[in-house]
């Protein structure tokens, strides 16, 4: 359980991965107290009839907020901004403001589905899960090709700006940061630039904690 914060009723199923991750991060950098179930992807302990009674996808990461269940990590990081945030704190995840939140919206969507969804999650599959959805060649040239395409989004905007956001770091820098750690991890050679910027992001203490919340041991 992590020791910032009061206490609360906040359950975190999931650990291990990037999108896991997201979570503990967003949690640890909002000071919240939170109980840790560090099940792993793929382990049989989601398909439990507990787990599966949570979400009937089967997938991690699950956050519980009393009698509330949230899935998929970028929206995970909303709610945690949007209903832990404090007005005129020096951190807001997610911007309140309507046109930065659209920002905010656009950034996160692309990240989600340009970045994860739609090529290195492409790559998961079909080069280390092989076993189960199959060898396709073609689809994984197709989404290195894809990434190293649309990386390029981030890239032009993180040489003129510290941060996504205009206002600073942001739910979108942590959705970020553990993309470009992926696909560091899948052989990528990223620009200097956005190397230099998840760097930067994981040297906050936040990253550290939630680094070891998402350790499956």
């Amino acid at each position: 359980m992590s020791a910032a914060g009061p206490a609360s009723g906040l359950r975190v199923w999931g650990a291990g991965s990037p999108r896991s991750l997201r979570v503990y991060w967003a949690l640890e950098e909002l000071g919240l107290r939170y109980e840790h179930r560090p099940i792993g992807p793929r382990t049989g302990e989601t398909q439990t009839e507990h787990f599966t009674g949570l979400n009937p996808k089967q997938k991690i990461p699950v956050l519980e907020d009393g009698d509330q269940v949230f899935t998929e990590s970028a929206a995970i990081v909303s709610y945690l901004g949007m209903r832990y945030g404090k007005a005129g704190d020096a951190l807001q995840l997610v911007p309140t403001d309507p046109i930065a939140r659209a920002r905010y919206d656009e950034w996160a969507s692309y990240i989600s589905m340009e970045l994860d969804a739609h090529t290195l999650y492409v790559l998961r599959k079909h080069a280390d899960l092989t076993a189960l959805y199959g060898e396709a060649p073609a689809a994984v040239t197709a989404a290195r090709e894809g990434f190293e395409k649309q990386i390029g989004f981030a890239l032009n905007r993180l040489k003129a700006n510290e941060f996504l956001l205009d206002d600073g770091f942001s739910g979108a820098d942590l959705l970020l940061a553990t993309v470009l750690g992926w696909a560091i991890a899948y052989g990528f050679v990223l620009d200097p630039v956005l190397v230099s910027y998840r760097d930067r992001l994981r040297s906050r203490p936040a990253y550290a904690r939630a680094a070891r919340a998402n350790q499956l041991s």
